[in-house]
Parts: structure tokens; sequence; C-alpha cells
């Protein structure tokens, strides 16, 4: 696809991120050794699935930040977090972001995405007051959803582990889950978008409930996995359908 026919189906889409904002997420790189990588990446990554409406471009953005943390990606981080930043994604949310993925998928990743997105919010002009506080007041909990599961957890593992029952219940669920800077529907969504990169879907359906409880449509999760099959492979997102169409089974009825 040419990048005025690029731009045109962007602006079609209803998206404010400039069409050469994808095209930059590109290294030059590619075209130099895998030329037929560059094409698929401009003709269908770029011109056909970033701009499916389906999935704005602001929640595709903040779906491939948090692949890329999830993958330890970092050389490709920076640039596609300049990309979310122009797509409407806080500097707020996208540290939110990195502080909620160290709890799922380890603190080296989280580390290392912070490094590689020091230089890009330092190009931003973000400062220390642009970013969430360390004790905001937190979100009102839903109390019947959280016995429940808490109820769940205690059942099954605290005689194995009461560690984390208790971490799991004081840091993420009465903590981390209610901080107000990434809104909960977008928790979920870096969540899902998370333990399918990571290749864990046995984790899914509590957390694609979740997210469709916090407002995530079906549209949007069918056309969250379809996103990632780019970012994460194929193999990845196949293991994570039958999980997705449980989910979306069981709700239906």
């Amino acid at each position: 696809m040419k990048p005025q026919i690029l731009a045109s189906a962007i602006a079609l889409a209803g998206t404010a991120a400039p069409a050469q904002d994808l095209s930059r997420t590109l290294p030059d790189a590619v075209t130099a050794v895998a030329p037929a990588l560059a094409d698929y990446a401009t003709r269908d990554l770029f011109g056909t699935v970033w701009t499916d409406g389906t999935l704005s471009m602001r929640d595709r953005a903040l779906v491939t930040v948090a692949a890329l943390i999830t993958r330890h990606e970092t050389d490709a981080l920076g640039r596609h977090v300049a990309l979310a930043v122009d797509a409407g994604v806080t500097p707020a949310e996208l540290s939110e972001t990195v502080t909620h993925l160290a709890f799922y998928t380890g603190w080296g990743n989280a580390t290392a995405a912070a490094e590689a997105m020091a230089p890009v919010f330092a190009a931003h002009g973000v400062r220390a007051q642009d970013l969430p506080p360390l004790d905001p007041e937190r979100l009102p909990q839903d109390a019947e959803a959280e016995a429940a599961r808490e109820a769940t957890v205690q059942t099954n593992f605290a005689e194995v582990s009461p560690g984390v029952v208790a971490t799991t219940r004081e840091l993420l669920f009465n903590d981390l889950w209610l901080r107000p800077d990434l809104a909960p529907r977008d928790r979920s969504l870096v969540t899902v978008a998370a333990l399918i990169a990571a290749g864990q879907p046995e984790q899914m359906t509590f957390h694609l409930n979740r997210a469709m409880d916090n407002g995530l449509t079906q549209a949007e999760a069918g056309a969250m996995l379809s996103h990632l099959a780019f970012y994460a492979g194929w193999p990845r997102v196949f293991s994570a359908l039958p999980v997705a169409r449980q989910v979306f089974a069981d709700r239906a009825n």
C-alpha cells in the first residue's frame, strides 16, 4: 500500500495518529534484510489491521506496548511508545501500564521497559507532575466481586502459599487495580494482552471476563486477538482463541 493510500485509510478510520507514525515503527533494516516482511507490514499490518476501527488506534497502541513489555522487546518499545502518545495514550497511562505489568510479567520486564521509555518521555517533555502520584485516592471496589475472587483463591491456594494469597489480595486487588490513572477497562486490556503475549491462556478466563465486565466488548476482544497475532505470533493467539470462545459462550448464556 502506497504511503498516501495508507494515510487516507487511517484518516477514514477516525484516528488522530498520522500514517508516518506507523511506518516509523518498522526499522529500515527490515526493508534491507526482508523486503517481503516490510511489504506485509505496510500492506497488511499497517494498512489493514491498524486501520480496522473495531478497536481504536489508541487501544491498539496500548495493546502493542503491553505485548512488547511482556516479550521484553525493548528495542521496538520506544518507537511504539511514541506512537501510543501520538494516538492519545497519556504518559500517566503508560507509566501505570509499566507498573501494572511488573506484577503480571515480572519486575525485569517492567524495569527494562522503563529504561526504554525514558528517552521518549524526555523527548516529549514529560515531567514528574505528569506522572501518577505514589498514593492517589483509590477507585471504589466491587466488594461482592472481590469477596468471590478472594474466596476462590483462599479455597484453592491458602494452604499452598499463604504469602501469594495475601499479596494478591493486598497489593493487586486492594491496591494496584484501584489506582485511578489507568481506567479499569484499560488495566484489563493490558492484562489480557500480556497473558496472550506470554502464552498463558490458562489465566485468561478470569481476566477476559473482568475486561468485559469493565466495558470491553466482544468485538473489541476479537479485534485485540487479531492484532496480537502479528505482535505475539499466531501460535499464542490460537492457544488463546478457545479460551475466548468459551468466555463469549458462557456470557451469552
